[in-house]
């Protein structure tokens, strides 16, 4: 599209009104400039004659055509202009007509304007020829001076600032006045020299300091866009003026009480009082106890408190602890601890057929392997397929187009120490158009593709490519060491005077940044280029053709960034390939972290296993047995088991057709791992028990024991997990559905294989150590290995476990841990201390951000970092946006009505009306462009004022038209004859003859069905404000949303927002609420469940608290470390739920099932809640300190040392807090709270099994190394 018209419009009318070098009398009824001397040039007009003399009545036919173009006040009296000046005139405000011709106010002033300066009989009076030249026997004005009123030229500027020409989403005034900002800067525009604009140059002096005695400005009075006059009034679209006001937006989220959010300051303010009340109960206490023990001491002297003979005795049969113990069954527990026992009976009696059906079975499912796949697609990853997101984009995408693909640079000066300087000179310039011209020639490696065949190129006239270099023409010839700077600087005041190829205005803030406050753009400090490139459907030859070309560019590019870095400077840059690149580049590196962080763990656990039954002092009492009671083997099984859950659940899904996301591949190994190496410990932890206290029983009988207790705390743990993440899969967002979906199947499969097939390994393990045979190597048997006591068991195997060392850990919880834990004070300032994190974690809430910022996700020194960061500090454009309608009937006049904004019976809230009221609080709806409106535009076209536009058979279509064509749309036409003018204009050029044509702005913004006569779909484009920030995007998203929903509530129209960042912003309308759902779904069915399996709402209750405290300090934590809310951080948090089960459920069982064996050597200090409290913490408090927290703090240590911004940030920070969160909490405040809030407990029939029991129980307490001293005293 040529816009060549766009500058010479109005020099050309200007140059109509020019004169004699000097105009010796100025008076009224004489002239200064009459008729045309030649000269010009190719694009200008001719030059205008000096004429001063008197003014002369016109011919006939001259009057009657002055009269047609402006208007009947000019019926009598002589005048200046002769006609051959009107037929210039006439055809150039017909030009003009096209930009202005919305506003009435404008037309009427620009009309009137150039018709009194061309045809004026006074016109000596305000003109005055000041330069002429000589052309043979002519003299031709070559410079003059007119004046203009202050207060006219101001409301002639007023009237016209304002007006909007849609073709091209800017104001008329950047294309009539040089995007002026006032009256003096528009009448300057019109008046410079220019080889495409005037052929003469016209100053505007001040008229009330003009030297010129005789000369005034004339007294006329513009016409105001908002006139009193109707039939000058403007629309709302070109006159603020008029615009009704729109309702007030109440922020949300906007509750604070002085600087705090309401939830934080109601948590401070809730936390607050509770600890005045618990002082006051402190301090009461105290005070009634002081009273109590003075009674006491009153009464004592009273009372005999000598001790019985039978309280003696039975102190001496058992502690104070046994008389609390639990004395009731449940019933469920019962259950399942027979159908555990007898599962692994069976597992342990056949381990062969137990591991060969395990490995059949997985590897069956292992089979859906052959239909992995891996979701790579982001939009498919944040946004369900069936969600209106997604609908709304293939609906787009459909009917328009899928949008542009973008290659962009910046090219900076911010090498030097001082700061960022100037990027703009003459020798970068230079440089910098021979590297655009060596792009231009770039060619695809395997299509051969040219930058002309994949470019975005609307009018067939030039690839569409913004930068400075434009300015130039791309031409070195027009570039030099003296004009530069000038060059740029008049082209940035007015882009119409330096049109790229492809036809339309630069804007300065779409190809030059960083001027802050600088009004001279030479002193830019980046320049920014931006090639368009079309798109096609995915996996198109298009697109394949597209992707080659830019695979070149990013190459050339990558080059370019060291020739930048040796002039000094710096260039980043984007193609449209290079996300996903830089996406997959760092996952291949994560990826490398992550196999040795789970190998670490691997190494780990197999190790720790061993520790089990092995001591530094059984070690170096006999080193050989340590090379057979080492459990490596075992370990490394149950790793192998975790990876088989792992395949058997993506082979079972993959068959499915679920597809694998990177979350999953990169979170699911972590999580079995977190549950099923836990699991392990518990049930090898306590399998050792049972050895020791059950020496002389076959080993299928000690396996069925310890799987008997353990199976019940498997199984409360796994269920809960399970049904946690399962919740995940009715989210709509993919990456979260299809996560939950894999983590429920490995972290259930894996639970059903430990208590099978690691079983059955386990009973395999322990006969080759009762055997004697070494680790890793069962054919070599180590004869002295074990402890020899001349006894032996049924079997014939000696007891290896008879006289065995405590663990030094197991000591430490047994003799110093758990009795400080359980103190009253101690106590107190725990709940005191958690609870105040809880408070700070519930108050930092508000405070996490949502988004995930692009820069996060790929590796440290990937090339796109510098990009995004100079696209968020330099680039003051906002992406576009398109407000779409769908199935709209736009032929019938109410729809229209709905939908424009140009003529007088518009609806005040139509779509083009409300978007234009939005854009003018800019800070509130984030739109910063006003709506091009293609029905507007297409009835103006039909003007038959425009002779150039639509033209039938030779004649202005509704030319002669009954009804006529009027701004009231009374004119305008319906039903099949608005589709068959709408077919023509669509397909009109958009050129200086009619600026109004459908073609160049508008081909691709509507679909016409012919056959319905109706409109299935179209869209109004505008844009966004410039969007720095995550948090930017969300708001622009949301906001458009809020305009598209009221459009929508208020017009009937069905309307919706779409920009083609909307796909990956939409999860974010909705994940706080999601989030919600989710945790609290999750949490309440932790209650259910925990406290069915462990037969005590109390109980239930507490876990469930300490596992919400365990995500709501996680969460309190993200906000400290700025780790924002989004997909990623949501799978996080949901597996925060799962593990924190892990960690909690295992102790709550042992509380409310607590062991005999262990419960017996509680101190006689400690009773009822207390006991079992401390029974828990002996019983399974070392497995899940060194089976799940060393575990995952080993595997999230090793993750800090990624590459990977989105790892570090989104894995290591979290899953670093999920351990330290759900270990405090876990092995801290879970028992306090136990002890203090627990319910009544159970017997746990495993270990309260009569006579047989009770001294197998006495046994292992025997052979336990004594404990020492332990003072027995109150607390």
């Amino acid at each position: 599209m040529s816009w060549l018209w766009s500058s010479t419009v109005v020099a050309t009318l200007l140059s109509l009104v020019s004169g004699e070098a000097y105009t010796p009398k100025h008076e009224a009824g004489r002239c200064s400039i009459r008729g045309s001397c030649g000269g010009g040039g190719f694009f200008s007009p001719a030059l205008p004659c000096p004429d001063n003399g008197l003014a002369r009545e016109p011919e006939e036919d001259v009057r009657k055509q002055l009269v047609e173009i402006c208007g009947p006040k000019w019926n009598t009296g002589p005048v200046c202009c002769e006609a051959d000046q009107l037929e210039a005139l006439s055809k150039n405000l017909n030009s003009a007509n096209g930009l202005i011709s919305s506003c009435p106010a404008c037309k009427e002033n620009f009309y009137n304007t150039f018709c009194t300066f061309t045809c004026s009989p006074d016109q000596s009076l305000f003109v005055n020829v000041t330069q002429t030249e000589k052309s043979g026997d002519k003299t031709r004005v070559t410079e003059l001076d007119q004046l203009i009123s202050e207060e006219y030229g101001a409301g002639f500027y007023d009237s016209c600032k304002d007006v909007k020409f849609g073709p091209t989403n800017a104001k008329a005034m950047d294309l009539i006045g040089g995007g002026a900002k006032n009256y003096r800067d528009f009448l300057a525009f019109m008046g410079k020299k220019s080889p495409f604009g005037s052929p003469f140059q016209i100053n505007f002096p001040n008229a009330s300091t003009y030297p010129e005695d005789h000369m005034r400005s004339l007294e006329m009075i513009p016409k105001k866009c908002k006139d009193e006059d109707e039939s000058f009034r403007c629309a709302c679209i070109d006159c603020p003026a008029v615009c009704p006001n729109l309702p007030e937006i109440t922020q949300k989220g906007s509750c604070h009480v002085g600087l705090l959010p309401c939830l934080s300051f109601g948590a401070i303010l809730t936390y607050s009082i509770f600890l005045l009340l618990l002082a006051t109960a402190i301090f009461g206490h105290i005070a009634w106890a002081k009273h109590a023990r003075r009674k006491s001491e009153r009464l004592r002297l009273l009372q005999d408190v000598a001790p019985s003979d039978d309280e003696d005795e039975g102190d001496m049969v058992q502690n104070g602890a046994m008389y609390d113990r639990p004395q009731r069954n449940y019933w469920i527990n019962t259950v399942c601890d027979s159908a555990f026992s007898r599962l692994g009976h069976a597992a342990a009696s056949f381990p062969g057929i137990t591991i060969g059906i395990s490995i059949l079975i997985v590897g069956l499912l292992s089979l859906g392997w052959i239909r992995f796949d891996i979701e790579r697609d982001p939009a498919r990853l944040w946004v369900s397929p069936t969600s209106i997101a997604a609908q709304e984009k293939i609906f787009f995408d459909d009917n328009f187009g899928p949008f542009y693909r973008a290659e962009q640079v910046f090219l900076l000066n911010d090498t030097l120490p001082s700061g960022p300087g100037p990027v703009l000179s003459y020798e970068t310039l230079k440089w910098w158009i021979g590297i655009e011209n060596r792009i231009s020639g770039l060619k695809g490696q395997e299509t051969g593709s040219s930058f002309d065949d994949v470019c975005f190129n609307p009018t067939g006239e030039g690839c569409v490519v913004q930068s400075v270099a434009a300015y130039f023409g791309n031409d070195l010839k027009k570039l030099g060491p003296d004009n530069w700077k000038s060059k740029i600087r008049d082209c940035a005041r007015s882009p119409v005077e330096c049109l790229p190829k492809f036809g339309q205005p630069l804007d300065p803030n779409m190809i030059l940044g960083g001027l802050g406050n600088a009004e001279d753009p030479t002193a830019s400090s980046a320049i920014i280029v931006t090639w368009v490139i079309k798109n096609a459907a995915e996996g198109s030859h298009e697109v394949e053709r597209a992707m080659d070309w830019e695979e070149s560019l990013r190459t050339t590019l990558l080059d370019v960034q060291r020739e930048a870095n040796d002039k000094g400077l710096r260039l980043s840059f984007s193609t449209e390939i290079s996300l996903e690149q830089e996406l997959n580049k760092s996952t291949n590196t994560d990826a490398k972290i992550v196999a040795i962080s789970y190998v670490m763990m691997f190494i780990y656990a197999s190790l720790a296993l061993g520790s089990t039954t092995l001591s530094f002092r059984s070690f170096f009492r006999n080193p050989s047995t340590s090379l057979v009671e080492s459990k490596f083997t075992l370990g490394v099984v149950g790793i192998v088991i975790v990876l088989m859950s792992i395949s058997a659940s993506v082979g079972l899904f993959s068959a499915a057709g679920v597809k694998v996301t990177l979350i999953i591949a990169e979170v699911i190994p972590f999580i079995v791992l977190a549950v099923g190496v836990d699991n392990i410990f518990l049930i090898v932890h306590e399998f050792e028990r049972v050895n020791i206290s059950h020496p002389d029983d076959m080993v299928e009988y000690r396996i069925a024991k310890a799987l008997g207790r353990m199976g019940p705390s498997i199984l409360l743990s796994a269920t809960t997990e399970t049904i946690a993440f399962a919740l995940g899969a009715f989210a709509g967002m993919p990456a979260v559905r299809n996560f939950a979906i894999y983590a429920a199947g490995a972290v259930f499969i894996n639970a059903i294989l430990q208590v099978t097939m690691f079983v059955s390994v386990l009973t395999l393990n322990q006969r080759r150590v009762e055997a004697r045979r070494a680790d890793c190597f069962p054919c070599i048997q180590i004869r002295s290995a074990g402890v020899q006591l001349g006894q032996a068991n049924g079997n014939g195997y000696a007891r290896s476990y008879e006289g065995q060392d405590e663990g030094s850990l197991q000591q430490f919880i047994r003799k110093i841990y758990a009795p400080t834990l359980l103190g009253k004070k101690m106590k107190a300032a725990i709940v005191v201390i958690f609870l105040g994190v809880f408070t700070a974690g519930v108050s930092l809430i508000p405070e996490v951000a949502l988004g995930l910022d692009q820069r996060l996700a790929v590796p440290d020194d990937s090339y796109l970092i510098p990009y995004f960061n100079d696209l968020y500090d330099y680039f003051n454009s906002g992406p576009p946006v398109y407000f779409v309608t769908r199935e709209l009937n736009v032929t019938e006049r109410k729809h229209q009505k709905q939908l424009c904004s140009r003529f007088t019976t518009c609806e005040q809230e139509s779509l083009t009306n409300v978007l234009e009221q939005e854009r003018k609080r800019p800070k509130i709806s984030y739109i910063a462009s006003p709506a091009a409106s293609w029905i507007d535009d297409y009835f103006r076209w039909l003007d038959p004022e425009l002779a150039d536009c639509c033209v039938e058979n030779g004649r202005p279509c509704f030319q002669d038209r009954k009804p006529s064509w009027n701004i009231t749309l009374y004119g305008m036409p319906e039903g099949q004859e608005f589709i068959h003018y709408l077919q023509e204009w669509i397909v009109a050029p958009t050129d200086k003859d009619c600026p109004l044509g459908g073609k160049a702005p508008y081909s691709t913004a509507l679909v016409i069905d012919p056959e319905r006569d109706t409109i299935p779909a179209s869209h109004f484009r505008s844009s966004h404000t410039p969007l720095r920030s995550q948090e930017d995007f969300i708001a622009a998203l949301a906001s458009a949303r809020r305009i598209s929903d009221g459009l929508s509530e208020s017009t009937g129209v069905d309307v919706f927002p779409y920009s083609v960042f909307y796909i990956f912003f939409d999860q974010y309308a909705t994940i706080v609420s999601l989030t919600a759902t989710l945790l609290g779904s999750a949490l309440g069915l932790i209650l259910i469940i925990s406290s069915i399996l462990l037969g005590s709402l109390k109980t239930g209750a507490v876990v469930t608290v300490t596992v919400l405290m365990i995500v709501v300090d996680i969460i309190g934590t993200m906000a400290v470390f700025d780790v924002s809310l989004n997909a990623v951080s949501l799978v996080n948090l949901v597996i925060c739920v799962g593990i924190g089960v892990e960690f909690c459920a295992h102790i709550a069982r042992a509380f409310m099932f607590p062991s005999r064996s262990v419960m017996e050597r509680a101190r006689n200090k400690f009773r009822g809640k207390d006991a079992r409290a401390w029974t828990a913490l002996v019983n399974v408090g070392g497995s899940v300190f060194s089976g799940i927290t060393i575990t995952k703090l080993i595997g999230v240590f090793v993750l800090a040392f990624t590459r990977s911004k989105i790892f570090r940030t989104f894995y290591f920070r979290i899953w670093l807090a999920l351990v330290v969160f759900a270990a405090t909490h876990a092995l801290i405040f879970l028992p306090v709270a136990l002890s203090l809030f627990g319910g009544e407990g159970y017997i746990d029939p495993e270990s309260d099994g009569g006579l047989e029991e009770d001294l197998a129980s006495r046994r292992y307490r025997s052979l336990l190394p004594d404990d020492g001293d332990e003072s027995d005293d109150d607390y």
